[in-house]
């Protein structure tokens, strides 16, 4: 009896998540974040400025959606809904 099994091509996999860049730029965010959780936190810490906790919470606000905007754009580039699919 012979094999009637045909060989197929070896599968080509591009595993994206492994780019270098993609790490680089969550690493980014992450440090953005924290730099805004941080700024959050300033006037309780220096009661000369306890006027300005809006100001601060507002720096902080902005930073933490910045950062958030940046790593949903990684994680959608990581998945591939990205608009650098091929």
């Amino acid at each position: 009896m012979e094999n009637t099994v045909s060989q197929r091509p070896a599968k080509k996999t591009d595993n994206n998540a492994n780019r270098t860049e993609y790490y680089v730029q969550l690493t980014v965010a992450i440090v953005i974040g924290l730099v805004g959780v941080f700024i959050r936190f300033v006037p309780d810490v220096l009661p000369s400025l306890d006027q300005m906790t809006f100001v601060f919470s507002l720096i902080a606000n902005i930073l933490m959606i910045v950062a958030s905007i940046i790593a949903f754009k990684v994680v959608f580039d990581i998945l591939g809904f990205g608009k650098n699919k091929n």
